[in-house]
């Protein structure tokens, strides 16, 4: 009778720093019996979603995962295994595998969304038809623990960073195994092609900032290039920029499917510390990683509260659902310079810069007034680095109905442009239909005079648009509709 003890690969692609790979190759090993790695590739997240309509993967997530996982198929066939691949809901994949194969045990992350949880209790359940063992453990965080329960997690992040800083070290990274046991004679599965998964077959526009390749080789890489070329020490300061590869350290994407772990970039930039010294860019780069842990432990402590309309705080503004104007910022055509070159970068490239993001996500929410969840549905789609917790939570963030002190959070974008794209070049780059424009005057066409357009060649509301709304009356608007929404909550 066949025997074999199994690995269910969610998001955590990688061969290093995975204690739950190692165990379940050790009891194999222990057993002299199979080990299965396996990924099931759920169709549902690439059907249409909730409120757009649209492939719930895009085309450029779509290709990361495919490459992420031919890069752990390649790591795990140099260790003696390899990856199986199905196609079906993991439930029913996994059950089916464990019945003919004769699993022992099983083992995986569990993950913080909604969506996961129930598809990890289906799994469950059907292991236990099977009178298969489960082992699971949530996937690695900075540190082992937190100084409290995951209902106790603090409201706001100011006050989960002190208790955190004060009172934890951070975990060491596990090292990578050696050699894994095979999988017998399973069957492999092929790994489906773009065309299969619904998703067309797009390469990044030549202007992206880099070309994210999936895996965790090219994650190691990116790492390395980072802080080996100097740009970790000066992090802080370059990390709002737009334009080039290492203003930040892009490593999003990797972590989103868990390619790297946060714990081995962590014991990178304590390792460049120990060599160089600290200094605040080192410190931003653990700041922001302790931000994605606070993410995660939120929607591990409200679930789909994070999913509301009303968002964490319960605020029930009455959003709009104009999807004409959404459309409109969607493609980058609302006659704002700043937010449609963000916008077209991630139309044409699947990433932009953070700094875009929230000036795209105040546009959205604090001129447009449209739902929220518009906009973080359509990052989910988009976004290379997408992950459900970080994701959702900076939009509850940016709508200003989640974990934040400060209420009414409004980027004015002029002055915003001027800070961070002053010269323009961000904006010429994705708007060339603007190029001739000079300086960050291109970020205000509609104040400047008629000749000054027509010698560079620009016709407002031929070339590009007229701005689609007027920015304090709209924003002072939504305002009166947010501090609205917040007195009746206040009087129920």
């Amino acid at each position: 009778m066949k025997h074999a003890i199994a690995v269910w690969f969610r998001t955590d692609l990688r061969i290093a720093d995975n204690s739950l790979l190692i165990e379940a190759a050790e009891r194999a090993l222990e057993r002299n019996i199979p080990l299965h790695c396996v990924y099931c590739i759920d169709p549902r997240e690439f059907g249409p979603s909730e409120h757009l309509g649209l492939p719930r993967t895009g085309p450029f997530r779509a290709r990361f995962l495919l490459e992420s996982l031919a890069a752990l198929d390649a790591s795990l066939r140099n260790l003696g295994s390899a990856l199986l691949i199905r196609r079906g809901c993991p439930h029913e994949v996994l059950g089916k595998l464990a019945r003919e194969e004769g699993w022992t045990d099983l083992y995986f992350h569990r993950l913080v969304g909604t969506e996961e949880a129930s598809a990890e209790r289906r799994v469950v359940k059907s292991m236990g038809e099977s009178g298969v063992e489960v082992r699971s453990w949530r996937q690695r965080t900075l540190h082992d623990e937190y100084p409290f329960e995951v209902a106790a997690t603090p409201r706001v992040f100011s006050a989960f960073r002190k208790v955190v800083e004060k009172e934890l070290t951070f975990a060491a990274p596990v090292e990578a195994p050696t050699s894994l046991p095979g999988p017998g004679d399973t069957e492999r599965g092929e790994l489906p092609t773009l065309e299969e998964l619904g998703a067309s077959d797009t390469l990044p526009d030549k202007r992206a900032v880099i070309v994210f390749r999936g895996g965790e080789p090219s994650a190691l890489q990116r790492l390395s290039r980072f802080i080996e070329g100097g740009h970790l020490r000066t992090y802080k300061e370059t990390r709002n920029g737009l334009v080039g590869a290492d203003y930040s350290s892009k490593l999003a994407p990797w972590l989103a499917l868990g390619c790297i772990s946060c714990r081995t970039i962590q014991a990178a930039v304590a390792e460049h510390e120990a060599l160089h010294g600290a200094n605040d860019s080192t410190y931003w780069m653990t700041f922001e990683l302790l931000w994605r842990d606070y993410f995660t432990l939120i929607l591990a402590k409200h679930g789909g509260e994070v999913f509301r309309p009303e968002g964490l705080q319960g605020i029930p503004v009455p959003w709009e659902r104009d999807l004409d104007a959404f459309e409109a910022w969607r493609t980058g055509q609302t006659g704002f310079p700043l937010v449609d070159a963000n916008m077209r970068e991630l139309l044409l490239t699947g990433f932009m810069g953070n700094r875009g993001r929230q000036n795209v996500g105040s546009f959205l929410t604090k001129n447009l007034g449209i739902d929220w969840r518009l906009g973080a549905e359509w990052f989910e789609i988009q976004l290379v680095d997408y992950d459900v917790a970080s994701n959702y939570g900076n939009w509850n963030y940016t709508a200003g109905v989640g974990n934040d002190a400060r209420g009414f959070r409004y980027f004015h974008i002029p002055k915003q442009a001027g800070m961070y794209d002053g010269e323009g070049r961000h904006a010429r780059l994705w708007l060339p239909e603007l190029g001739g424009l000079p300086g960050g005057e291109v970020h205000t066409p509609w104040e400047l005079a008629t000749e000054t357009l027509r010698q560079a060649g620009v016709t407002l509301g031929t070339d590009y648009p007229h701005p689609m709304v007027d920015l304090e009356a709209s924003q002072r608007r939504q305002r009166a509709s947010w501090e609205g929404a917040m007195a009746s909550q206040k009087k129920r």
